[in-house]
Parts: C-alpha cells; structure tokens; sequence
C-alpha cells in the first residue's frame, strides 16, 4: 500500500549496523542495514538462523540500540519507540494461571487501564480473533493456533499502528501454520495494520508480505529485495500457481547460493 505522496515512511531503518562482544570477541551481527516500511504495509524479512532478524526487530521497537545508524517512524529519528510498536514474538507467552480473557488485557492492564474497561475491549474483538467461546479458559486448554491468536488479541489491544511478528508460527504444525496464515492475511484485510514480519517460510513470506527483505548470513546485510505483486485478497491456493512459483524461484536463489 503506497503512502500519501511527500509523506515520510512509517518506518524508515536507516544504515543500521549492530554487533556484540561474545567471549571477548566482537561479532558484527548487522552491517549497512537499509529497510523502508510505508504506512499499511506488510513487509517480511527472511534469512538464515543467526544473521541478525530478531535483533533488528528489537532496535525497530526501541528495546535495543545500534552501534550505528538510525530508526524513523514518520520522519521522526529522535522520539522514542518504547512502547509505541506492538512486538509479537515466537513464544506466545501466555501466564498458565491467568484465562484467556484475562491474558489479552494484560498490556492494557499494565498501562492503567481498569480490568473491567480492558476486559469490556477485549471482549469487543474474541469473535474477530477466533476466540469466541474460548474467554474463560486457561492457556493449558488451548490448541497451539488458539495460544497465538490470545497473543495477537493481546499486541493488537495496544492499538499502535506498527506491529512486529517475530516468527509467530514458527512452533505449529503445519495444518495450523496454513490456517494461521489465511487468518492473518483476513485480519490484516480488515486492520490494515503496518507489520514487519520474520519468517524462515519462503511461502509464508510471499504469501502475506508486500515485499520481503533477504538478509545474508552473519552479519545480515540486506542482498535482496523482492516486491510481491500478488493480487489481494490472497488466500493459501495461489501457492500453486505458476506466478508464485517464479517469485518463489527468486526468492530461492540469494539464500541457495548464500547457503552453499
């Protein structure tokens, strides 16, 4: 989804580099990293394990800083993002003693919301989100799919404009990656959120994305960017046909020749 015209990027990464110093040794995790995220887009990053993603993530959403280059969301380099991006990670991080209902309102309730205006909000979205039926029951009783959409519930409450998903279905099987992904492409649809995605799936990449940024092995540096002309709404079946096949087959060849 293209900006207004003149209007600033909603994120803009701007020569991000970042390394650690591991064992006494300094290790460059991120080298040169360049990234631009229009408002309402859906934008993945893919790359081999260890080459800086997650990392990246958490300098987007201000939990951690470069060595050197800067983050912009809407032209503004210095304002802080703490607390300002929605961060969705791996682990669903439900509280095993808390219900359903009652794991979604956690942000809010941290932020001073009353529980019963958070709970009066949440509420509001359960059928939206595929929880209907399903508030008072703890995490325990849920399938891995129902964990993750609690957990969406939960970051979506927060109501920022930009969220961040850190691999979200890397732990489910594959019957329910499937689905989780045709219901966040509807939700999306809907919300019309700004999203960066990481993902190790080439499918799920193409399938949801606008564009998707290949990073190379450690450092990740950014080796290919890859627009994603798809028509939407897009569902699961398109994985078959021929023209995801060739934007697959482009996808492939900076990682095959990356991983060899």
């Amino acid at each position: 989804m293209a900006s207004d015209v003149g209007a600033a990027p909603k994120i803009q990464v701007e020569s991000i580099s970042k390394s650690f110093t591991v064992e006494g040794r300094k290790q460059i995790v991120l080298d040169s990293i360049e990234l631009t995220v229009e408002e309402g887009e859906f934008v993945s990053i893919i790359g081999p394990s260890g080459c800086g993603k997650s990392t990246l993530l958490n300098i987007v959403a201000g939990l951690d800083a470069p060595d050197s280059g800067k983050v912009a969301v809407e032209g503004n380099r210095e304002a802080s993002r703490l607390g300002r991006i929605g961060y969705m990670q791996q682990k669903d991080l439900l509280m095993p003693w808390r219900t359903v209902l009652d794991n979604t309102i956690l942000g809010l309730e941290l932020h001073g919301m009353p529980k019963r205006d958070a709970r009066r909000r949440a509420l509001e979205l359960t059928e939206v989100f595929g929880l209907k039926g399903f508030e008072s029951e703890y995490p325990y009783a849920l399938s891995g799919g129902m964990r993750q959409r609690a957990a969406f519930l939960r970051t979506m409450l927060m109501d920022q404009d930009v969220i961040l998903l850190d691999e979200p279905f890397g732990a489910l099987d594959a019957l329910t990656r499937v689905q989780m992904q045709e219901w966040l492409l509807r939700l999306w649809d809907s919300l019309r959120k700004t999203i960066i995605l990481i993902t190790h799936d080439m499918d799920e990449a193409i399938l949801l994305s606008d564009r998707v940024y290949v990073l190379t092995p450690r450092p990740g540096r950014i080796t290919m960017i890859l627009d994603v002309d798809l028509p939407r709404p897009r569902s699961y079946a398109q994985v078959t046909e021929p023209h995801f096949a060739r934007l697959k087959s482009q996808l492939q060849e900076p990682l095959r020749v990356k991983s060899l």
